[in-house]
């Protein structure tokens, strides 16, 4: 039974294309070249827009540290006035009795006409002031009642931080769009962009992993129940040496319009079949490796 196919990776080629937000960002360095193998992560290129960016995400890191800075003014601020606040009280309250005292006795003194109208005028905006500062004391420290994280002041300086460091964070995320990394391992196919070029449609280049490859083979409908799982499976072309030898591994579940076809004029290019996976390994999977996308016709032997 013959098929028409293609060498593929199993975990598919991949176009890596610029992050989302790259604007009309230029390709500033390509780190690597075509057929080159990375391990996931690995810096493949950078954007142009890289410095501004920097620039951007130091402002953020500046404004964040002044933020912080004047959280700790606060915090400390806060405690000052608390501990003000709490010393305070405790004078105008130790006073208090004994300016109290006093009163009562320039009052006694002044019933008796013993003591000038002066001296009880004295004692009594003594006690008077005494209250007062007792009064504001403890005024102070019920603005200041609960946890610290409730105060006011310490609130809006911890938003203004958090905001500060979402801006960081955001500006960071920013730069790092401006390096491409390998989302896997993988092997560098084609590069569409070289340095100093806007990235199109094609994006910067395709990528696929090479360590796993199968044939992609697509059977007519009316040849699918002859078909089994582990058939040995034969891939020819006239760009490979010799065949590869595989074995069919799976056979997809959805009948679907002819993509592959023989470049035979008599050759039907809009049949209905059902796509099959042939599994390679060992030597058959390295050189299938080196072309991948690579026409072939499947014999199967059912």
């Amino acid at each position: 039974m013959l098929a028409i196919g293609r060498l593929v990776p199993r975990s598919r080629v991949i176009t890596i294309a610029p992050p989302f937000g790259g604007g009309d960002a230029r390709l500033a360095e390509l780190r690597v070249r075509e057929g080159d193998t990375v391990e996931e992560g690995a810096i493949l290129a950078t954007l142009d827009s890289a410095p501004a960016l920097a620039a951007a995400l130091a402002a953020a890191e500046a404004q964040r540290a002044q933020r912080e800075a004047a959280l700790a003014q606060t915090l400390l601020s806060v405690a000052t006035s608390l501990a003000e606040a709490e010393a305070a009280l405790a004078r105008a309250e130790a006073s208090l009795p004994v300016l109290r005292r006093d009163l009562e006795r320039a009052e006694a003194l002044a019933a008796r006409g013993a003591t000038p109208a002066q001296t009880l005028d004295q004692r009594r905006l003594a006690h008077a002031q005494a209250e007062q500062d007792a009064a504001r004391a403890r005024a102070a420290l019920a603005r200041h009642a609960g946890p610290p994280d409730t105060q006011p002041d310490i609130l809006l300086a911890r938003r203004n931080l958090d905001a500060a460091a979402a801006e960081r964070d955001r500006a960071a995320a920013d730069l790092a769009r401006a390096t491409i990394r390998a989302p896997s391992a993988g092997t560098v196919l084609t590069l569409h962009a070289r340095p100093g070029e806007r990235p199109g449609n094609a994006g910067l280049m395709t990528f696929a992993r090479l360590d796993d490859m199968i044939a992609e083979i697509e059977v007519h409908e009316d040849r699918v129940a002859r078909l089994r799982p582990g058939a040995p499976v034969t891939l020819a072309s006239p760009a490979l040496e010799a065949p590869l030898h595989g074995t069919l591994d799976h056979l997809g579940r959805e009948v679907q319009r002819q993509t592959l076809t023989d470049p035979s004029p008599a050759a039907a290019t809009d049949a209905r079949v059902v796509r099959a996976v042939v599994a390679l390994e060992g030597e058959a999977a390295r050189r299938a490796a080196a072309l991948v996308n690579l026409q072939v016709t499947a014999r199967i032997t059912p």
